[in-house]
């Protein structure tokens, strides 16, 4: 794809074409941004089971012109049962399995929490029009995706023995082919009763007793009372102040200060503009200091040992940006953190804007699908650690790490931006050049998309720490990257699915919306 799309009644982009679509076609009856999000949530956590569930955690930034952006955490905690002592005789949290479903599920919550703010704006589309889609495609079935088959063929030895995976996600004990129908009947089932009881339902209802009794019963520590406590949050967002326009993130338990952090850092080095290795060097220098200064920092809110917006202070980024040599690469020896996500953008007829994303952690999560409810769940609490003296240490009630952030900027002349992708470590990389290329460099919505990507670190599955490239990046680039001391792998693919699903909107002062989407994901970008 290389042209943007553009409209003057509203927006949604989406990963997955029938999630766009959902939210496009919320907006052409009426729904305001937040509602059109519910929709395409709904759908794309059942078209793209790989990749999220309603198992699973989310975060929303959302503006509404005139007023400053909120910040919606809808991250669940660990169960009340989570201690070192429940998981005695590992060293580490099991990475799939009931043992490594530890914490409460949280994107449901964030959907209605969001869904009160809706009708404050005068929505008023019934939960049956909103998770119509879902319920539909859910009963009915999806084509298998290119990226469902290659994921589930590549985890399903690791995935294989996660109670209720192999009845819902595989055929005959196999990776189903692309283009093969998935249906998912008692998800569909699910989606109409929360349509029918409504989204608190979820935690203090009938379905949070079937999915806690199932929890409970297959080894997880979570009971019927974590669901019970956990409400969605309100939180103040983090932000940053560019030449041309304000950058805003979530703050913990995510890593949006390392998303703004990189835009910040790559801003004051005022590298060489353009497709060149000095912007790219810059960038990936910046990256560096980001994720350092991410993981010496962010965890549970509650345990955070500085103000993370007194990172984003000019003496501070002042003191980061100089540490930056930009004729020579810092050594990597960072340990990276992988993540599968989706990250979904909308933006109405009036200016209100949702930049949202939606995981369940890794690819399948925890693979256990519950047996009454067809729910996949999350394994985001295997980023806790078992060490007690480690900053993401686990104990009851504490938020996971999260590579989750979607991303929001308002311009000075009044345009605002929403984007984002999926993809663990590669988020606030891919955050960082979609917004450096469309903001600084002047480039196309979509192009900023559509151009070759880089990656510094791993992510699906990849064991290596190198730079990765996609194959598309001119020879004499990647030799000037090599000279400046980055350790280069040049990919096979032109496209390739290792640098995640991006996607933006930006929303101009004159009400044109403009929309792209990524041609490495299934996705769309439906306007109306």
């Amino acid at each position: 794809m290389i042209h943007t799309r553009r409209s003057y009644g509203g927006m949604c982009v989406a990963p997955h074409h029938l999630a766009a679509e959902a939210g496009r076609d919320v907006l052409k009856e009426g729904g305001n941004a937040v509602e059109a999000m519910i929709a395409a949530a709904a759908t794309i956590a059942v078209a793209y089971p790989h990749m999220n569930a309603i198992g699973g955690d989310g975060f929303w930034l959302i503006h509404e012109p005139g007023k400053a952006p909120m910040a919606l955490d809808a991250c669940g905690p660990a169960a009340g049962l989570a201690t070192p002592a429940y998981y005695a005789g590992h060293d580490t949290i099991p990475e799939r399995g009931p043992l490594a479903a530890l914490t409460v599920a949280g994107t449901v919550g964030g959907w209605q929490k969001a869904l009160e703010l809706a009708r404050r704006w005068g929505g008023n589309l019934p939960l049956t029009c909103l998770l119509g889609d879902a319920v539909h495609h859910a009963r009915h079935g999806v084509a298998i995706s290119k990226s469902q088959q290659t994921l589930t063929t590549r985890h399903r030895d690791a995935l294989f023995g996660s109670p209720g995976f192999a009845e819902a996600f595989l055929v005959d004990g196999e990776a189903p082919a692309e283009g093969s129908r998935l249906r998912q009947p008692r998800l569909a089932t699910t989606l109409e009763h929360l349509a029918a009881a409504g989204l608190d339902d979820f935690y203090r209802g009938e379905l949070a007793s079937s999915m806690a009794g199932d929890l409970e019963a297959l080894g997880s520590p979570l009971r019927q009372a974590d669901f019970a406590d956990y409400h969605a949050q309100w939180v103040t967002p983090l932000e940053v102040v560019l030449k041309e326009a304000t950058l805003y993130n979530l703050p913990a338990p995510t890593q949006g200060i390392a998303s703004l952090l990189i835009l910040a850092l790559y801003e004051r080095l005022e590298a060489a503009e353009g497709n060149s290795a000095a912007t790219l060097h810059g960038l990936i220098e910046a990256t560096k200091r980001a994720f350092l200064l991410r993981d010496r920092y962010v965890t549970d809110p509650g345990r955070l040992p500085l103000e993370l917006q007194r990172l984003l202070d000019e003496d501070n980024l002042a003191r980061e940006a100089a540490e930056i040599d930009m004729q020579k690469a810092l050594p990597w020896p960072h340990e990276p953190v992988p993540g599968d996500t989706i990250w979904m953008g909308t933006v109405d007829g009036a200016g209100r804007a949702v930049s949202f994303i939606q995981s369940i952690f890794w690819e399948f999560g925890s693979g256990v699908v519950l047996p009454e409810s067809g729910v996949l769940w999350q394994n985001r609490g295997i980023s806790f650690s078992l060490e007690a003296d480690s900053l993401r240490g686990l104990g009851p009630g504490r938020k996971p790490f999260h590579t989750l952030n979607p991303a929001l900027a308002r311009f000075r002349d009044g345009r605002t931006m929403v984007y984002g992708t999926m993809g663990g470590e590669g988020q606030p990389q891919t955050q960082a050049a979609l917004f450096s290329r469309y903001a600084f460099q002047g480039e196309s919505l979509q192009q900023a998309v559509t151009a070759p990507r880089w990656l510094l670190g791993r992510t699906w599955g990849e064991n290596t720490t190198s730079l990765k490239l996609e194959s598309r990046f001119y020879p004499s680039m990647v030799a000037k990257l090599r000279a400046l001391g980055h350790e280069v792998e040049v990919l096979e693919e032109a496209f390739s699915d290792t640098m995640g699903h991006a996607g933006g909107i930006v929303h101009h002062q004159d009400g044109l919306i403009e929309g792209a989407h990524d041609p490495r994901s299934d996705g769309g970008a439906a306007g109306c």
